[in-house]
């Protein structure tokens, strides 16, 4: 699909320091579709119904969308994907087939809870952008209607809702990759 904000003013609105700081934003965002690109499949690959296995699917590509959105926005920044993206994709895969031999309504639970946590922190990295970075923000925001939708989907088709602390465990290990990419 088109890049969303593709005729938004360009990056050269933005300082050094903020094309600088907005990269390193949307190079988290990327390393989380490189993520989201795995598990979805890593769960598909196990999925027990023909109806998750095309939901996940179907996630996984608007995921690879904003994968390629946040890649050529990186670009137009001047920089460049994580360089753990492999280590990432490998990680998220086994993750993603562990949870969905346990089963369908769980794995449905655990895309809620990620695509929940890819929200919030959407909505954070929206406030962190700089102001005049619309390119980025249109990308974010269209991602981040997109991530909602795919956790209420999850809940719909008989996903279970997870518990506090199994969600704060979750968000732990995002803040660790966040903070390595």
């Amino acid at each position: 699909r088109p890049t969303p904000g593709f005729d938004a003013p360009s990056s050269s609105l933005l300082d050094a320091k903020e094309r600088e700081h907005a990269a390193g934003l949307m190079r988290v965002n990327h390393v989380g579709e490189v993520c989201a690109q795995a598990l979805y499949r890593g769960q598909a690959l196990v999925a027990k119904s023909d109806e998750t296995r095309e939901a996940l699917l179907h996630a996984a590509q608007e995921e690879k969308d904003h994968l390629d959105w946040c890649e050529e926005r990186l670009q137009e920044l001047g920089s460049h994907t994580s360089r753990l993206n492999p280590l990432f994709f490998v990680s998220a895969y086994a993750l993603g087939a562990i949870t969905g031999t346990i089963g369908d309504k769980v794995s449905l639970g655990f895309v809620h809870a990620t695509e929940e946590g890819v929200a919030a922190h959407l909505k954070e990295h929206l406030q962190k952008l700089p102001e005049d970075d619309r390119k980025s923000q249109l990308v974010l925001q269209q991602m981040l209607a997109e991530e909602e939708r795919h956790g209420a989907h999850a809940l719909e088709q008989g996903g279970s809702e997870f518990s506090a602390p199994v969600k704060r465990v979750m968000r732990t290990a995002s803040q660790v990759m966040t903070k390595t990419t």
